[in-house]
């Protein structure tokens, strides 16, 4: 029996976490999630996964450990709650912060310079609609300003943005914070790097989101279920807002499944499909931590986290009980 197994592990990723994965551990690595495999049992009592591997309630009873190779960890309090079990299970916060911010300000970009648009019109050499936006001196609300959405203020201060946070913990002394209404009326662009709880689930729906000037952009790098879908696409269609970009989605391990697995999707993943056809939308695959030095940062961390559990029964950075 493996002292780990791990899933979810893509390419990339594996390559790393072999060049620096402790030899007197055993682990077991698989590209698919749990629910991919379909194992009846976990072949280890510690498993690490992603954000994506749906965990059967059947294996809390056997589990004594579990890791996730994430920034968030509200899938893992889920479960911990619909089983009423008390498995140590950890996190990594610190590995993406950079990479996820650099993506929210690259989409930003792309968004205000109809880069999707300039592609597809390239075959013809038209310009026509093609005239974007600086970022030069643009407002910016980056909702959740913590390890990520510090970064993402630090680089839109640097870019001469106009920077505005929204966050109930006002921990950055340089940045000022406004109320959710105030924030949206305000800004330019839109950026959503919040936890996801009972507070924050749907919070950025129809009803909030309709308060924004008209016209701003709004990206996703946070979960899903922060912003539904159906919400989005409308603000869309009736022009409210001028661009979107997501690299999270409502349902994710079902959606993500559904397209790896080419099964039938459900109806509001069929809306995403339906923004994935608009030149105003940008959407990435849950991506956006995906560096290079991101992903070192995580096989490191995420080695080092397997030690501490194998011999403490303990993680560097323990999921915080609700």
């Amino acid at each position: 029996m493996a002292d780990v197994v791990l899933y979810e592990v893509f390419e990339e990723e594996a390559d790393a976490l072999r060049r620096c994965w402790p030899k007197e551990i055993k682990a077991k690595f698989t590209d698919k999630t749990i629910q991919e495999r379909r194992p009846s049992f976990p072949h280890s009592p510690f498993i690490c996964v992603r954000t994506q591997s749906i965990i059967p309630e059947s294996w809390a009873s056997k589990l004594k450990g579990i890791l996730t190779r994430s920034a968030g960890y509200d899938h893992l309090l889920a479960y911990l709650q619909k089983t009423g079990k008390k498995i140590p299970c950890g996190y990594l916060p610190q590995y993406c912060a950079r990479a996820v911010a650099e993506h929210a300000v690259m989409v930003a970009f792309e968004l205000l310079r109809k880069t999707k648009k300039q592609q597809r019109q390239f075959a013809s050499f038209n310009r026509d609609g093609l005239t974007g936006k600086e970022l030069l001196g643009k407002n910016i609300l980056v909702l959740g300003v913590g390890n990520i959405g510090s970064q993402i203020v630090e680089i839109a201060q640097g870019l001469n943005m106009q920077v505005k946070g929204f966050d109930r913990d006002k921990k950055k002394k340089t940045l000022e914070y406004v109320s959710l209404e105030q924030g949206l009326r305000w800004a330019d662009v839109i950026v959503c790097a919040l936890s996801l709880n009972k507070e924050t689930k749907g919070l950025l729906d129809k009803k909030n989101l309709s308060s924004a000037k008209k016209g701003a952009v709004f990206i996703n790098i946070a979960r899903g279920e922060i912003s539904p879908t159906k919400d989005l696409l409308a603000l869309l269609e009736e022009g409210h807002l001028g661009g979107l970009g997501l690299d999270v989605f409502e349902e994710e391990a079902l959606f993500a499944g559904a397209l790896r697995g080419r099964k039938k999707l459900g109806d509001q993943h069929k809306k995403v499909l339906k923004l994935m056809g608009r030149d105003d939308v940008i959407l990435t695959p849950h991506n956006a931590f995906n560096t290079e030095e991101a992903v070192m940062r995580k096989a490191q961390q995420t080695a080092e986290a397997a030690r501490m559990f194998l011999k403490e029964r303990k993680f560097p950075f323990p999921v915080p009980a609700e």
